[in-house]
């Protein structure tokens, strides 16, 4: 069995982070408290030193009970949203993955080169699954530059491009300085360049990267990447049997509550005939 890659952890949250850790998770009910504590769990579960690691340390299993490690809280944060330019994947997908990531994380590079191209190929492109970004800068000034220069791209619909060029092997080491930041945004095809640096220094990227760190930090995140998946947390770069084994077991928990909505409308259209 594979060592699963620990995630990287955040360093001393500021004020305002820390002040959403608390507030959130009030807001989402008591069983998001619960799913804060195992995430928080297998986020340490996933960094222990001197562990022989697999998958399973770091997600609830997923083989077992259905609905074993869910929590409907947590599902009910995917957006669904048609027009989230910070996604892929249909918005009425079975399943939504909820990623929770730092550009200048190395474990988040590793999952976004080695994991995430077979996820999409494997689920997002036969409409099983949808892939939903959440920025979480958690590494200081550089992190939350690369995080408003990433909605700004997405802002012009060259995100997920932007995301490839941030996460390619060695980028991490250049730096997201200003000028670098936008050479990544020309790599990524953003047509307008002084717009995406508007963009990338306005209210609007700011307000969006603060909304999805403070949803983080709501949740029990302290390291990323941290992930979601129909409200079942998955602390690392797990290996991909990790993903595929929550995906598929989310994906048969949601056809059968499809089928249990769609058995009484049948026998009702057969009873009127």
């Amino acid at each position: 069995m594979p060592k699963s890659p620990s995630p990287s952890s955040a360093p001393s949250a500021s004020p305002s982070a820390r002040r959403a850790s608390f507030r959130k998770p009030v807001l989402y009910g008591t069983g998001v408290v619960l799913a804060a504590a195992l995430l928080g769990f297998v986020s340490y579960r996933a960094t222990a030193p001197d562990q022989q690691r697999s998958g399973s340390a770091a997600v609830a299993d997923a083989s077992a009970e259905p609905d074993a490690g869910v929590y409907p809280e947590l599902e009910k944060l995917a957006r669904r949203d048609a027009g989230d330019k910070l996604a892929q994947g249909r918005a009425d997908a079975p399943v939504v993955l909820i990623e929770y990531a730092d550009f200048k994380c190395g474990y988040c590079a590793k999952f976004a080169r080695d994991t995430e191209p077979a996820l999409v190929k494997k689920y997002v492109e036969n409409g099983t699954l949808r892939i939903e970004w959440r920025n979480f800068p958690i590494f200081g000034s550089e992190s939350e530059a690369a995080a408003r220069a990433a909605w700004a791209a997405g802002q012009q619909g060259r995100f997920w491009q932007f995301h490839a060029a941030a996460y390619a092997e060695g980028a991490k080491e250049k730096g997201f300085g200003k000028d670098r930041l936008k050479a990544l945004a020309r790599e990524a095809g953003v047509a307008d360049l002084d717009r995406f640096a508007r963009d990338a220094d306005g209210d609007a990227a700011s307000a969006a990267v603060a909304k999805d760190q403070e949803q983080g930090y709501g949740i029990g995140a302290t390291s990323t990447p941290s992930f979601l998946v129909n409200g079942r947390p998955i602390a690392g770069a797990q290996p991909m049997e990790t993903f595929t084994s929550a995906i598929e077991a989310a994906a048969e928990k949601a056809r059968a509550r499809q089928d249990a909505k769609d058995s009484p409308a049948r026998g009702a259209s057969e009873g009127a005939k």
